[in-house]
């Protein structure tokens, strides 16, 4: 099994919307063939607090217009680690230090990665 249309299309809509809000190391990986709860995790990273912040409210904005709200939200209260829950996709926004500590690309490196086709954040290059 691979992870759906309806999760590939969240998971391009959730990436732009944090690579706009200035996310760095994009990732997202199909997740299907291991886990039945989900298909796919997407992983970003943030430089601090207020930038999690920051994407996390994009992220959610964006797949709002989708009809999409995530059925659980944690971590934020702290803003190091938010987890958005989609059901089909799980949105991790990380700062850059709980990234590394925590690995989720190391630890799930044996699933597919999934082409996210994001666009340079708006306002750049133009």
């Amino acid at each position: 099994m691979t992870a759906t249309d309806h999760a590939l299309t969240i998971t391009r809509a959730a990436a732009q919307a944090a690579a706009d809000k200035l996310a760095t190391d994009l990732v997202a990986l199909d997740v299907s063939e291991q886990l039945a709860i989900t298909d796919v995790f997407l992983v970003v990273s943030a430089s601090n607090e207020r930038q999690v912040g920051a994407v996390v409210d994009g992220v959610e904005e964006a797949l709002l217009k989708l009809q999409e709200k995530p059925a659980r939200r944690e971590g934020d209260r702290e803003n190091r680690w938010v987890l958005l829950d989609y059901l089909d996709v799980v949105v991790h926004v990380q700062h850059v230090e709980e990234r590394e500590l925590y690995s989720l690309d190391r630890l799930w490196r044996d699933c597919p990665r999934i082409e996210l086709h994001v666009d340079a954040p708006l306002g750049e290059g133009a």
